[in-house]
């Protein structure tokens, strides 16, 4: 109870590294988990409760009660009893069954074992028994125990203190705000410091991270919800035939009553030498009763077998889908695997599917293949790209990828040639990213990129001479070409889906400070210098040709700053970053005053290929009549593009419309 009434009233979590007792004052919740419905005690009571929701349980149920009145009974209770039964059970195996599997795999992922940090030593522990403000220990590829906040590097043997204050535990996995509080000095938390349950490292060898939100209160369970009882589509049918049924029979013995007491008046008394009736009984009483016994003889009308068969054919259909051919992955040999004896009816309920583009209808496999740099257009000319069409040499490029391929040499005389615009371009490519580089042989170097846009972006810069060879929380190394060279990397604006772009801010060698910015062309031209107006059309022209092409595009800007201006920006942006309340609408403030004015360089153009057989997909599913929404963050002409390419969108479409109001007025008043 002290437990729940905490959880509704935490405003705000603080917890300390390593501070079991303080932690444990606030009882919060540890890190097992639970996604099944029942329990050993309330089985029982709560699938009885289930099933008696379908009527004809309950019908059944309620006639077993009046075949045990002795006044309505003509039969015997024990075959409307023996069949009841049987269907309840028949049901209540197949319930506890999948319940049964839901508690194995909780038991699996509660007793999964990490190392955590206790009293200067790693300790193996089970996952169940990690608590907040533990420091544990991952290696790569395990899965995120809870949700972490990621520490930096440093010694399992050391005793870490600090403390945390962040916002209680919600479901919303884009956003996290905090402050970690160390030595006095208080940094800034947010979502890209945080690794969420049910993650999996990559990309290193270990990491240590800060327990925050455990089990129940962790961003995964918060938006998974409680197990809650479904209900489909044939479950309503059946109930709404049964009903149907209900009043047939209902109307049946209502006749034949009112039949019975007319004669019971007219002929009955006759008969009572014969057969007396019992004591207090008159004629009204004896309808009533008549009716019921009328209600227990004609029983059969109701077919108590019906759901029975339902879940057999329900089992045998989860069977088919589990043996289908059709549905078998080879490369990864993963069969289809029903979890749910009613999956083909839940899937026959769908009407309409909302899906991402990128990853989902493409393979998310970018390819760097067009760009437009101060103007001049690249890559371009050559439509027709075949086996035997010359790939460029970049041979005296010693860190070239060799699998990168592109066909436009006037692009690579332009970057040798020494063209300052050409050169900053890419400069720009190899600074303003998130990638991590990883060189697992000697002279091989790797990129993981959280979006494969900046993966392919990042690697055209590398074979085009700019070289993003690694990077600390406070510089970047990169190696122009052929002579390496370090920034100070003064700040990170991270992009989002509000922001629509993402900036970097570095100081060079020669202590010349650069922002670079990089994302959607309608956020970067609306934040140009006004001398930029004349490259601005061209490079739109450009733009709207790759989008016609079904390339996604980016637009890329640069702004020189001033010392004195930036010493003091960061100061506010420092403090902003460490608020509590209204941080996010503060930073966007710090963030629109310094993203302005900015020289545009040019834009880059990527593609990315549909999968196998999206086109033919959607055109099943589209004859299921099944509606597709797909979400996509590219130009509208791009969009367009796909949507006819993946069938989406056809030729004898003919009433084809273009939505293209920002509010939910103007959209009601486009459509109507």
């Amino acid at each position: 109870m002290l437990l729940l009434l905490y959880s509704l009233t935490e405003k705000e979590r603080c917890l300390r590294a390593n501070d079991r007792t303080f932690n444990l004052s606030f009882r919060y919740a540890n890190n097992a988990i639970k996604t099944s419905k029942y329990n050993i005690f309330t089985f029982l009571p709560l699938n009885l409760f289930e099933q008696f929701r379908r009527l004809a349980n309950a019908y059944f149920l309620f006639l077993l009660i009046l075949q045990l009145i002795p006044q309505t009974s003509s039969l015997s209770w024990i075959t409307t009893g023996f069949a009841l039964i049987v269907v309840l059970s028949i049901t209540a195996v197949k319930d506890a069954i999948d319940d049964i599997n839901r508690h194995k795999c909780d038991r699996k992922v509660n007793n999964r074992k990490v190392d955590v940090l206790m009293d200067g030593q790693l300790k193996n522990e089970k996952w169940m028994n990690v608590q907040v403000g533990n420091i544990v220990k991952l290696e790569n590829n395990e899965f995120v125990t809870a949700d972490l906040l990621l520490l930096s590097s440093m010694c399992c043997t050391v005793v870490f203190v600090c403390e945390v204050r962040c916002e209680p535990p919600n479901n919303h996995l884009d956003k996290f705000k905090g402050t970690l509080t160390l030595n006095g000095e208080r940094y800034a938390l947010d979502n890209d410091k945080v690794l969420l349950r049910g993650c999996t490292l990559r990309n290193t060898e270990w990491c240590f991270g800060l327990v925050i939100f455990g089990g129940p209160d962790t961003k995964l369970m918060q938006n998974s919800g409680k197990s809650i009882f479904k209900w489909t589509s044939i479950d309503h049918l059946t109930n709404i035939l049964v009903l149907c049924i209900f009043v047939f029979l209902a109307s049946m013995c209502s006749i034949l009553t009112i039949g019975n007491a007319i004669w019971e008046t007219n002929e009955g008394s006759v008969f009572t030498i014969f057969l007396p009736r019992e004591p207090g009984i008159d004629a009204p009483l004896s309808s009533f009763l008549i009716f019921w016994s009328y209600v227990i003889v004609l029983n059969t009308v109701v077919p108590s077998s019906l759901y029975v068969s339902v879940e057999f054919i329900r089992l045998g259909n989860s069977f088919f889908i589990d043996w289908d051919r059709k549905m078998y992955y080879p490369k990864k040999d993963t069969p289809a695997q029903a979890r749910t004896t009613t999956l083909s009816e839940e899937l026959g309920q769908i009407k309409y599917i909302f899906s991402d583009k990128t990853g989902t209808l493409t393979q998310n496999i970018m390819t760097f293949n067009k760009c437009s740099i101060n103007g001049k257009a690249y890559g371009e000319q050559l439509l027709e790209i075949t086996e035997r069409t010359e790939r460029v040499d970049f041979s005296w490029n010693n860190l070239a990828d060799p699998k990168f391929s592109f066909h436009d040499h006037s692009l690579v005389e332009m970057v040798r040639s020494g063209n300052p615009e050409t050169q900053e371009f890419f400069r720009l490519l190899s600074l303003c990213h998130t990638v991590m580089p990883e060189e697992k042989k000697e002279g091989e170097l790797n990129y993981q990129a959280q979006s494969p846009d900046e993966g392919a972006l990042v690697t055209a810069a590398r074979n085009f001479g700019f070289v993003f060879l690694s990077r600390t929380p406070e510089t970047i190394t990169v190696i122009e070409m052929g002579r390496q060279v370090i920034y100070e990397l003064l700040a990170i604006l991270d992009f989002n889906n509000m922001r629509k772009r993402m900036s970097v801010i570095v100081r060079s060698a020669e202590g010349k400070l650069t922002l670079y910015c990089k994302g959607a062309d309608t956020m970067i031209f609306e934040r140009l210098h006004p001398s930029c107006n004349k490259l601005m059309e061209v490079t739109t022209n450009h733009l709207n040709e790759y989008a016609g092409d079904g390339l996604r595009t980016l637009a890329l800007a640069y702004k020189d700053l001033d010392e004195a201006y930036m010493i003091d920006w960061t100061q506010r942006h420092h403090e902003a970053s460490v608020a509590m309340e209204g941080r996010e609408e503060k930073l966007d403030e710090l963030y629109e005053e310094i993203e302005k004015d900015m020289m545009l360089l040019g834009a880059t153009a990527v593609e990315d290929k549909l999968q196998d057989g999206v086109p033919e997909t959607i055109e099943q599913l589209a004859k299921a009549d099944i509606k597709i929404w797909v979400l996509t963050g590219d130009k509208q002409e791009t969009a367009e593009n796909i949507g006819y390419s993946c069938n989406m969108v056809r030729e004898e479409m003919k009433d084809v419309f273009v939505v293209s109001a920002n509010t939910a007025e103007g959209v009601k008043e486009e459509l109507q």
